[in-house]
């Protein structure tokens, strides 16, 4: 093979260089931009936002395909919100220069989000672009986008809901008298407890105990509606008629989706166990539908469950135990709540019973689990009841206990807690949203109850219609001087409800005195609102700020929060219910003040009550606690004032907003 002369190939090299120049210039160009591009890809040069998000998802992509290695299986992350899974079994994220960092996890894949400089980008598993418009990226096929949506909103993105249209925020043709415009009532006759909403092809289903004699006769069937947004509801008639298989009326049980046909009904039926009551003998009895839950058959070999001789036994709550694959059920007993077990939810089996005595005659359980401050391992079983707090100066409402489940038995940590310090929040159930991943569904849930009180409802003042639901709310657990506790705030979706927000000035309430000459808030004329507002803590370190709800000039109900006792409060003993002919029949606690306790520490006070036409749900600095009242308006003109009461007392502002109608 020839070789070049010794001292010839330099000069060669540089006759081609002179020569190509511009060729070489190119390739040079072409090479740096590769480069670049490879760089920019990885999340290390990028300048700004882009950069540090790129870093922060690049490394989260890094840590769940570890996590899958070592332990096999993506893990959950969030920076601000205390869970920790991922880098535990992952490694480090590079959050330096972010805000948050959030994933989520369902199996087979993942979603990752950061915020920096208060812009959120998104990276998936299946998806390796960072992408600032979430619609852009690509999901697994396990995550929907809804958990994506509950993602955004962990990360500081609220969800855009449609404007009410001018009607449903307008004051209706005819007086509605005390009916409410965005609470669901029954059409006519009666109503009371509510039946724990499952969804199934983009609906949610949901039941409420309805009887269409009321009041001349007895006996309770369960009434079907539907929403797509929990939020508003439509009515679609009796789902289980009473008084049809000789075993008496439709009473409280469960409704749940049969996702393997377990019961032999056929996969996904929907399957009710309830109580019948006849004669005053208390069944469990099983219908099933094959329709979504819009009817339902009878079990020919009805009763399920025969009673044994018990006079309570009755509200069977249903879940599925996943992890010991099997159906669980909770009857309630009188004192106690006893535990079933069942593979095809016809033949039940006793495993346990938890009883607890002082809370009356314990009803409509229910048992979940939940992520204390929405860290994974802390993963905890709440139990939960309707009781009667009457021995400790309360009313009837949820009590709740944390603790564990082995299957068979639960085991409290402590003693009882209350969902709900107001006198109308009864027969609550609780929910999840199967939509969202199981880490998602574990960090929060849905509740709703029962807007009424078996001391008077039957003494109301509502004509031709008894009974209301509470709007759906949101819980979460989380840490409270080191004891887990449920708190609860109205679910976003109600913003759709929303108008245009009139502003409540900063200022000083005077003794007795209000902001302006007459204290008077731009209240709409619908009756249905919501008021935000921020008390400031008086330097006296007392006084009260009150909200004044009003009726032709009368007070009807009193909303505010007292800075010497720490707590907020609702009095109503100035309502027409109170106050009406027959008021000497209502029950004496009808007119009694209810409070909770305040925030802990801290200058100010935020205050958010939902106002309706005959009902107040006040949320105690977003969702630490909450009062449910009903409160009947006293006719005339309605009208809200600000207030001060045994002292000055600072107000940094608000809002009063008024809300759509739903029917």
């Amino acid at each position: 093979m020839p070789r070049n002369p010794p001292g010839t190939l330099l000069p060669a090299l540089q006759r081609f260089a002179r020569r190509n120049r511009l060729l070489l210039w190119t390739v040079a160009a072409v090479v740096v931009l590769v480069l670049a591009v490879s760089l920019v890809l990885a999340g290390d040069v990028r300048p700004g936002p882009a950069g540090a998000a790129g870093r922060a998802l690049e490394s989260v992509a890094a840590a769940q395909a570890a996590a899958k290695d070592r332990s096999g299986g993506y893990a959950s992350l969030w920076v601000k919100g205390n869970d920790s899974t991922l880098t535990e079994r992952g490694g480090s994220i590079r959050a330096e220069g972010t805000e948050d960092v959030r994933s989520i996890e369902c199996g087979t894949g993942w979603l990752a989000g950061t915020r920096v400089e208060g812009t959120v980008f998104l990276r998936s598993s299946v998806d390796g672009s960072v992408e600032k418009d979430a619609a852009a990226v690509e999901l697994p096929d396990c995550i929907s986008a809804e958990a994506r949506d509950a993602l955004l909103a962990d990360l500081g993105v609220e969800k855009a809901w449609p404007a009410p249209d001018a009607a449903s925020l307008a004051a209706p043709a005819e007086d509605p008298g005390f009916r409410p415009a965005y609470h669901l009532t029954p059409d006519q006759r009666w109503m009371n407890d509510p039946q724990r909403p499952f969804f199934l092809d983009g609906l949610w289903h949901y039941y409420y105990l309805y009887n269409v004699d009321y009041p001349e006769g007895n006996g309770t069937e369960w009434y079907h509606a539907t929403s797509t947004d929990l939020v508003h509801w439509n009515n679609e008639g009796v789902a289980i008629e009473k008084f049809r298989n000789g075993l008496g009326d439709i009473e409280t049980g469960s409704a749940v989706v049969d996702t393997e046909g377990t019961a032999g009904f056929g996969k996904g039926a929907v399957i009710a166990v309830l109580t019948q009551q006849h004669e005053g003998v208390q069944r469990q009895s099983l219908f099933y539908s094959t329709d979504n839950g819009y009817t339902f058959q009878n079990y020919d070999r009805n009763p399920v469950m025969e009673n044994p001789g018990a006079e309570h036994w009755r509200d069977p709550r249903i879940v599925r135990d996943v992890a010991n694959n099997q159906w669980l059920m909770l009857l309630a007993e009188g004192h106690k709540i006893g535990f079933y077990t069942s593979k095809d939810l016809k033949q039940w089996t006793y495993v346990s019973a938890f009883e607890r005595d002082g809370l009356g005659i314990l009803e409509c359980p229910d048992i979940f689990q939940m992520d204390v401050d929405g860290d994974p391992a802390k993963r905890t079983w709440v139990l939960a009841a309707s009781a009667n707090g009457a021995e400790e100066g309360r009313t009837t409402g949820l009590a709740y206990w944390t603790g564990t489940f082995d299957g068979k038995g639960f085991t409290a940590d402590g003693d009882h807690q209350w969902l709900d310090g107001g006198p109308d929040f009864y027969a609550a159930v609780t929910w999840d949203d199967p939509r969202l991943t199981d880490g998602q569904r574990k960090a929060t849930r849905h509740a709703i109850g029962w807007m009424n009180n078996w001391a008077y409802a039957r003494e109301l003042l509502t004509g031709n219609w008894f009974g209301a639901a509470s709007v759906v709310r949101d819980l979460r657990l989380t840490s409270d001087d080191g004891r887990p506790a449920l708190v609860s705030a109205p679910t976003p979706a109600l913003q759709s409800l929303e108008g245009s927000p009139a502003a409540v000035p900063a200022g000083v309430l005077g003794d007795g005195g209000s902001l302006t000459d007459d204290g008077a808030l731009a209240v709409p004329d619908s009756g249905a609102f919501k008021v935000d507002l921020e008390f400031e803590r008086p330097e006296s370190g007392a006084g009260e700020g009150r909200l004044l709800l009003q009726g032709g000039g009368r007070t009807y109900a009193t909303v505010g929060y007292d800075f010497r006792a720490g707590k907020a409060f609702v009095v109503r003993d100035g309502d027409a219910v109170a106050n009406a002919g027959r008021g000497e029949d209502i029950d004496p606690l009808y007119r009694d003040a209810r409070s909770v306790e305040g925030p802990k520490g801290g200058g100010t006070v935020r205050l958010t009550a939902y106002i309706d036409r005959s009902s107040v749900e006040v949320f105690v600095d977003g969702a630490s606690e909450s009062l449910t009242s009903l409160v009947f308006p006293h006719g005339g003109k309605k009208e809200a004032r600000l207030v001060a009461g045994g002292g000055e007392v600072k107000i940094k502002g608000g809002t009063v907003t008024p809300l759509a109608g739903i029917r």
